[in-house]
């Protein structure tokens, strides 16, 4: 009885198409027309990830106003060191605060980039 109940539900699969495959080519369909709105979209994103693409997205203009000790050179005519660790920390840890709340805000990651850039004025 196995064998027949199973050769009658694999007849009826190769004729109307598992539900998976309906499933799957309804939401491509849906998906090419624009009109498909899946769990994908509307589920949160992922906060740390996002929140590593805008930090890269700022680091070269940070580096250029906020120099690490490492690539800061002294100006001319000037004889002693200038320590920028403190002032860089300053600026990392307000534009990480500022990348954070804009993300949780729902901002894009560009979008966060640039509320890192404000808030120390670059």
């Amino acid at each position: 009885m196995n064998i027949i109940s199973w050769l009658i539900s694999m007849i009826i699969q190769f004729f109307l198409g598992s539900g998976d495959e309906q499933r799957s080519t309804s939401m491509a369909k849906e998906k090419e027309a624009g009109v498909y709105v899946g769990e994908t979209s509307a589920k949160a994103r992922n906060f740390e990830d996002d929140y590593h693409a805008a930090t890269n997205m700022l680091k070269l203009r940070m580096d250029k106003s906020f120099p690490d000790n490492y690539h800061a050179r002294l100006s001319s005519g000037e004889n002693s060191p200038y320590d920028h660790g403190e002032d860089r920390a300053l600026a990392v840890d307000t534009t990480s605060t500022a990348i954070a709340m804009a993300l949780r805000s729902g901002a894009t990651v560009r979008q966060a980039a640039e509320a890192g850039a404000v808030s120390v004025g670059i």
